[in-house]
């Protein structure tokens, strides 16, 4: 797998999020403690089919991260993209790697 460099950590602030522009798709990025997690998902509410993720609410809930869209209020698991509310829907979640300070995600070769 090859890997594309998006930013530096510090360009997302703990308990944020930020939208890159990977290819033709934007993801999500979160960064939910002061730490070198990162989780990244696509940025499109399944809901309203618009790119909000990235600007919506970081949440717990059992003991679970949580993004919350800030239109419907749906909330998406971070590790995997999972709806809470309605198992039926998900959003893509993509691995990141965080390497010296800088976050990289994966990209596809052509």
């Amino acid at each position: 797998m090859d890997w594309i460099r998006i930013c530096p950590l510090d360009a997302i602030l703990p308990g944020g999020g930020a939208c890159a522009l990977i290819g033709a798709r934007q993801v999500a990025l979160f960064r939910p403690h002061d730490d070198e997690r990162v989780y990244a998902l696509d940025n499109v509410d399944p809901f309203a089919q618009v790119s909000v993720l990235s600007r919506g609410l970081l949440v717990e809930h059992q003991g679970e991260l949580w993004v919350a869209s800030p239109l419907k209020k749906q909330r998406f698991r971070l590790r995997d993209g999972q709806c809470l509310e309605d198992p039926d829907y998900s959003v893509l979640s993509l691995p990141v790697e965080v390497r010296d300070g800088v976050i990289y995600l994966p990209v596809q070769k052509n």
